[in-house]
């Protein structure tokens, strides 16, 4: 017996539809002939700003491991002592 029937027989309403939880961006677009909406545009800002930091953070470790770690560690002698 299928679910539409077991409920009308048991006097139940129509099971009601779930809400659509699909990932789809309903924020407006930048420009109406380009696919790229605002929430995506603020998505890539984060992105970007969050790499540039990152990449930041990695040329100040490298520059310490090179100025001062490997000096220290007699790995190599700087150029200008």
């Amino acid at each position: 017996m299928g679910e539409a029937r077991r409920r009308a027989d048991q006097g139940l309403p129509p099971r009601q539809k779930k809400a659509n939880k699909s990932n789809k961006d309903d924020s407006p677009r930048i420009v109406s002939w380009l696919p790229i909406t605002e929430n995506q545009k603020n998505q890539f800002y984060d992105i970007t700003i969050r790499g540039g930091w990152i990449g930041i953070g990695i040329v100040v470790l490298v520059w310490v491991v090179v100025r001062f770690v490997g000096p220290a560690a007699g790995w190599w002698t700087p150029a200008d002592s």
